[in-house]
């Protein structure tokens, strides 16, 4: 289903931009925690290719893409040496690598769900997993930098809501055959959109009811 909706080359090259942006952020983080190269290398590739390979191996697509596929794996290092050297600079134009993401994020959320469905999930799990795909390498990044991972933090801007309305929007056109490249184009939009109002605006996701604390470190 995937390869009727883009073309090989068309989806081959989408991921790879995902994938770019996604090592960007992992990068960026090593060094602001001031990772060795090393580090910088790591956490742009688990960052980059961690929710794909959770699916991939989830759905028993073995081996998984991001070790059949150089660009894959070869991408995340290429982000990685231009943060190396020039993260100064990237992280002047974060406002550009924000939007980049969003974008990734709602590639990502498609792809994973039409992925999962195609090897035989129902419709409920083919959306949990283009959830994980979008958010899953972003989870493991803040795990290994030792901090709380941002789409459990309250006072981080939506994430992880605007890839589950992404991936829900396709797994309805799913269910009533309504699934094609301009349907699935508009589920990207709408996670891309919306996780742009969300930096935009700030907005976030409500907290326990009558809750009165409001300490982040509580949180």
């Amino acid at each position: 289903m995937l390869n009727e909706l883009f073309t090989p080359s068309v989806q081959h090259a989408l991921d790879i931009v995902g994938i770019f942006v996604f090592a960007i952020s992992g990068a960026l983080l090593a060094v602001r925690k001031n990772f060795d190269v090393f580090g910088i290398a790591v956490l742009a590739e688990v960052t980059a290719l961690g929710g794909g390979l959770f699916r991939d191996l989830i759905i028993g697509a073995v081996p998984p893409a991001a070790f059949t596929d150089l660009g894959y794996f070869t991408t995340p290092l290429l982000a990685a040496g231009l943060v190396f050297f020039l993260h100064p600079h990237v992280e002047r134009i974060q406002v550009g690598v924000n939007v980049f993401d969003a974008a990734g994020l709602g590639l990502f959320c498609v792809a994973g769900t039409v992925k999962a469905y195609d090897y035989g999930l129902g419709l409920t799990s083919s959306a949990a997993l283009g959830l994980a795909t979008a958010v899953g390498g972003g989870v493991l990044r803040d795990v290994l930098a030792n901090e709380v991972p941002s789409l459990l933090r309250w006072d981080r801007d939506l994430y992880a809501v605007p890839a589950m309305v992404g991936a829900t929007m396709i797994v309805l056109c799913i269910r009533f055959d309504a699934l094609n490249a301009l349907t699935s184009g508009a589920a990207v939009i709408t996670a891309f959109v919306l996780r742009l109002l969300a930096l935009r605006f700030h907005w976030r996701a409500p907290r326990a009811y009558n809750r009165r604390s409001a300490r982040a470190d509580e949180a």
